[in-house]
């Protein structure tokens, strides 16, 4: 007896948007191409979840969202406080992988606002991640994995500060002039 497959082999991209980058992670100008990834801590309390848009000309965090709830609010504040730090953002396109948060439809109406172009990952292509992960590998070794706090208040506290701190010094100014 032959069993149905099931599972999404065949079926088509959910998500509305084509892999516009290519594996490409490179831009001319700031605002051109960002990035975002989504990364989860484990506190005494509950998960913490931060989602962070980096822009691949000058490298930095322009933009993030800090939750308890891993839902497309967290995405849509992300990329709301990347666009109100750098605001001249039509035109650029912004890169995720195919969670559910970035193909939800606040999320894309969020890029139609921003008049921003949409792009994901291609299926099971790992090395599509690498770009986003520098970012998190760094918070992890110099925020997360010292354990800074078990409590999602002091932990939140932590990263706010340690991506302020380091964007600032990036470029010797404050993180909001771009």
């Amino acid at each position: 007896m032959f069993r149905k497959k099931r599972g999404r082999v065949g079926k088509a991209d959910p998500s509305g948007h084509d892999d516009l980058v290519r594996r490409d992670f490179s831009a001319t100008a700031l605002n051109r191409l960002w990035l975002t990834d989504i990364t989860e801590h484990a506190t005494g309390q509950r998960w913490l979840y931060l989602r962070a848009v980096k822009d691949v000309f000058s490298n930095r965090i322009v933009g993030y969202s800090i939750d308890a709830w891993m839902k497309p609010r967290l995405s849509v504040t992300a990329l709301d406080n990347a666009v109100a730090r750098r605001e001249h953002v039509a035109g650029g396109i912004l890169h995720s992988d195919r969670g559910s948060q970035c193909r939800s439809r606040k999320f894309v109406r969020t890029l139609d606002r921003h008049r921003m172009a949409g792009s994901t990952d291609r299926v099971g292509a790992a090395g599509d991640n690498a770009a986003k992960e520098s970012f998190f590998s760094l918070l992890q070794k110099n925020v997360l994995d010292r354990r800074i706090g078990t409590i999602r208040e002091k932990l939140r506290i932590s990263i706010v500060t340690w991506n302020e701190r380091t964007s600032t010094a990036a470029e010797g100014k404050p993180h909001s002039a771009a």
